[in-house]
């Protein structure tokens, strides 16, 4: 009878989920693993030998200064990208949760960023950066704004942070909108009736009953800025001076522009190893709190 039972529950997931599996394994799996292989070799991309060169390539990656700091930006960008983010996105759910008449509008407005490229978003923002806001800013005699931002290297990074608040905060607002409503009402009422005011009920009734959306949203937003390249590339390409180069783009210059494969790759593992170390971490804080709250 469990034979049976075990052999309806494999088809069931074959026929279910047969192909997504089938696909996982051959998109995210294989390449993986294959890459994992190329950490390991000193192969340049083309030539069909890869020689093996054993963990030459990880002391190599550790020694890449230029590594280093992409990463240490990654870090600085990631970190006010994913609260500014976060922030803003709450800010418009509670906004388009509170009954205001087009409220249904307003979410699919905000949430159109998200669907537009990062390519594509990076080279509109470029424009807007370089073009109107220095003509903007010579209209108004505004020395801050006569001067593009992308010129500096300060300026760089936050444009680089406001086009990522502009593009991931439409998706992250549907996950708190999803958590605003899932609260009961029966329990935002009962907390008007014990003397709370609305800003308390949100603080004290709302927010840790969504403590699940939050940790949603964080390992969301965490791992597409640490992931970021599209928009890294169109909008600044590294400049000014490779002062705005990511982790991202200098782990695809290392092995496709470069044509180093091996350090290229042993460099990608370690990223990956920091966004899974931070992911994990984050979800498992925010699990705990959930389950306190």
């Amino acid at each position: 009878m469990n034979t049976n039972s075990n052999s309806y529950k494999f088809k069931q997931y074959t026929m279910f989920a047969g192909v997504a599996t089938v696909l996982f394994g051959l998109v995210v799996i294989v390449p993986f693993i294959y890459g994992l292989y190329l950490t390991f070799t000193s192969w340049d991309g083309v030539s069909k030998t890869k020689p093996f060169v054993g963990f030459s390539n990880y002391a190599t990656a550790f020694s890449d200064v230029d590594y280093w700091h992409a990463l240490g930006r990654t870090f600085i960008y990631a970190a006010i990208a994913v609260i500014l983010v976060n922030i803003v996105a709450f800010v418009l759910a509670f906004l388009v949760t509170r009954g205001l008449k087009g409220q249904n509008f307003f979410r699919a407005g905000f949430f159109v960023p998200n669907l537009i490229g990062g390519i594509v978003l990076g080279y509109v923002w470029k424009f807007v950066f370089n073009r109107a806001f220095v003509a903007l800013g010579t209209a108004i005699g505004s020395g801050t704004l006569s001067v593009s931002w992308l010129s500096t290297p300060t300026g760089a990074m936050i444009c680089m942070i406001i086009v990522s608040v502009w593009q991931y905060a439409g998706y992250m607002m549907l996950i708190y909108v999803a958590g605003f409503m899932s609260v009961s009402e029966d329990v935002i009422e009962a907390a008007f009736i014990d003397g709370c005011t609305n800003l308390q009920s949100v603080i004290h009734v709302s927010i840790p009953l969504m403590a699940s959306s939050f940790v949603q949203c964080l390992f969301l937003s965490i791992t597409r800025c640490f992931m970021v390249y599209d928009v890294n590339l169109s909008l600044t390409n590294g400049e000014p001076f490779n002062s705005s180069v990511m982790a991202a783009m200098h782990v695809y210059n290392q092995a496709f522009t470069y044509k180093n494969f091996g350090p290229g790759q042993a460099e990608a593992f370690i990223l990956f190893i920091v966004c899974a170390v931070i992911g994990i971490a984050q979800v498992y804080v925010g699990k705990k709190a959930e389950v306190g709250a």
